[in-house]
């Protein structure tokens, strides 16, 4: 009885010690969560407020056009995204011929180029006094563009099609790992049975990932600043720009912010309920994608071609006109004035990076430890909530980190007669935690989701606690899945414009800073060599999420 009592009462005890180790965590996960809320929430807040009637100004006059030249974007983005992406995808996936393992490579480059560099390259190589137009006029003795007919490059249509080849890697590399993770049965089944396989299996299986990759498409194209300044369209984003700092109405600002978040999310709601009755699981015998066709010839030369136009338009076409305005400031000797420049801006952009992404890292890593192993539903809701920082473009994020920076500047000054903020380098590092800790966070959650089960159970089994079984047991598990997400957020945070534009300190510049605004005066070629650096420091982390995806549905 006494050996009974005893053991009852040393399992109460361990059991007060795991719950308040677990109370411990929760708090520190809810702590952590407010934190990247905060300037959301402020967001929202300052929205709550009297425009003195601009609002209804606006809603009389510009708004319409806003929203109208939003969703125009996004329609039009959106469709040549999913033609080049699901077309690529489905292409490299069913058939074989020669060279499909360059060219399945080379499709996912275009995600290293931001889509306003993409534009500065082609208006300054296709507009009217552009390298092109003017050999067409010296070759056939065309004098004014009267005499001829050539596509205006800065018009709504190029803005779509720019974007359109940048982004479409979301939709390429997602249809393409559904595309091989599908039973074979199923594509068997459908050809039997006498009916296109990629329209009754591919396509319909493939949905919920193309659908997430067209997502991440469509967030990106609202949250475009310097394309969409640089071609003069209303946009929301650049409607909220001038709302705020041509009109000082930072209420105002706020509300169109909210009102382009409610926009996003409302067609994502809208998609998830029209397919909320559908089924999109499948088994099968193991083995699984699409059924090969080895092709040769004509066929195989046609393949090629196809998947060829948006690797030309999207990666070849703009990385030689940079590389060509590069090679022309070499040749013209390279000023050491200029050396010390792109030094300044290296190290600018490379530490940036390197800060934020290392923060990135440790916050992701111990909110997705804590909502996956130490907390409830709850916590796991909240943990996703604290990354919905991407679906807010910068332009959005900047007002709430602006609002509750100052707000605790406030409070600092209040109590200890000193500010945290002020302005500086924090505020800027800050605005980029909340707005990328998607990306890290859901690589970190992707690695814990494919991780064997009861891992933690089989830790403390071995008699370690939470943290030594992180390090012992998780941790090794998950080294993959954090180092490609901590690249992918170094890559993101060096291609970020308008967030950098707003919140950077005075006199900072990075490689996306000084390319815009040289870009802008319509001086690309002294912007070249920055932006050359952008893409070349885009690729690395894109050719190992490639490799990774590979890997991934190679052993399926």
């Amino acid at each position: 009885m006494s050996l009974f009592r005893n053991l009852s009462i040393g399992i109460g005890q361990a059991y007060h010690v795991v719950s308040l180790q677990q109370r411990v965590w929760q708090a520190v996960l809810i702590l952590l969560c407010l934190l990247l809320l905060a300037p959301i929430l402020a967001v929202v807040m300052s929205a709550i407020g009297d425009t003195s009637g601009l609002l209804r100004h606006l809603i009389s006059t510009v708004l319409p056009t806003y929203v109208t030249t939003t969703l125009s974007l996004m329609a039009a983005v959106g469709v040549i995204a999913l033609l080049f992406g699901v077309t690529t995808a489905w292409i490299v996936s069913r058939y074989q011929f020669s060279g499909k393992k360059v060219i399945e490579w080379m499709l996912v480059l275009p995600a290293a180029i931001p889509a306003y560099i993409i534009a500065y390259c082609y208006t300054d190589f296709l507009e009217y006094a552009g390298p092109l137009q003017t050999g067409l006029r010296a070759l056939f003795g065309w004098q004014t563009s009267r005499d001829y007919w050539f596509p205006e490059i800065r018009s709504f249509g190029g803005a779509a099609l720019m974007m359109a080849s940048v982004l479409y890697p979301y939709v390429y590399l997602l249809a393409r790992t559904a595309f091989r993770q599908t039973s074979r049965d199923l594509f068997e089944m459908t050809a039997l049975s006498g009916r296109n396989m990629f329209v009754y299996a591919a396509l319909p299986l493939a949905r919920p990932a193309i659908v997430a990759g067209l997502s991440l498409v469509l967030m990106e194209v609202v949250s475009d600043f310097g394309t969409v300044e640089f071609f003069a369209l209303e946009t929301l984003t650049l409607g909220i720009f001038n709302v705020w700092l041509g009109m000082n109405n930072i209420t105002a600002a706020a509300q169109l912010a909210v009102f382009a978040f409610i926009l996003i999310g409302g067609l994502l709601m809208i998609e998830i309920f029209a397919r909320s009755r559908a089924s999109f699981r499948h088994g099968g015998s193991g083995r699984h994608g699409v059924p090969v066709i080895r092709l040769s010839g004509r066929k195989a030369v046609l393949c090629i071609l196809l998947c060829s136009v948006p690797i030309i338009i999207g990666f070849a076409g703009p990385f030689s006109i940079l590389l060509s305005f590069v090679i022309d400031d070499v040749m013209r000797g390279f000023q050491i004035a200029q050396a010390a420049n792109i030094g300044r801006l290296a190290a600018n952009s490379l530490l940036l990076a390197a800060v934020v992404a290392g923060l990135i890292l440790v916050l992701s890593v111990i909110i997705g430890l804590i909502a996956t192993y130490q907390s409830g539903r709850f916590g796991r809701i909240l943990s996703a909530a604290s990354a919905t920082g991407y679906a807010f473009p910068g332009t959005i994020l900047a007002l709430g980190v602006l609002g509750f920076t100052g707000y605790c500047d406030g409070l600092f000054q209040t109590a200890f007669s000193t500010t945290l903020f002020a302005g500086g380098f924090l505020v800027l590092m800050l605005g980029l935690i909340v707005r990328f800790q998607a990306v890290g966070f859901g690589a970190v959650m992707s690695g814990l989701e494919r991780m064997p089960p009861h891992m933690m159970e089989s830790g403390r089994i071995l008699g370690h606690g939470f943290s030594k079984s992180v390090r012992s047991v998780i941790f090794p598990l998950l080294r993959s899945s954090v180092l490609v997400g901590v690249l992918l957020v170094f890559v993101d945070i060096l291609k970020e414009l308008p967030m950098t534009l707003i919140l950077r300190p005075f006199s900072f510049e990075t490689f996306s800073t000084f390319t815009y605004q040289y870009a802008k005066e319509e001086m690309l070629e002294q912007a070249a060599m920055p932006a050359l650096f952008i893409v070349l420091a885009g690729l690395v982390p894109v050719m190992i999420a490639n490799s990774a995806l590979r890997a991934g549905t190679s052993n399926v």
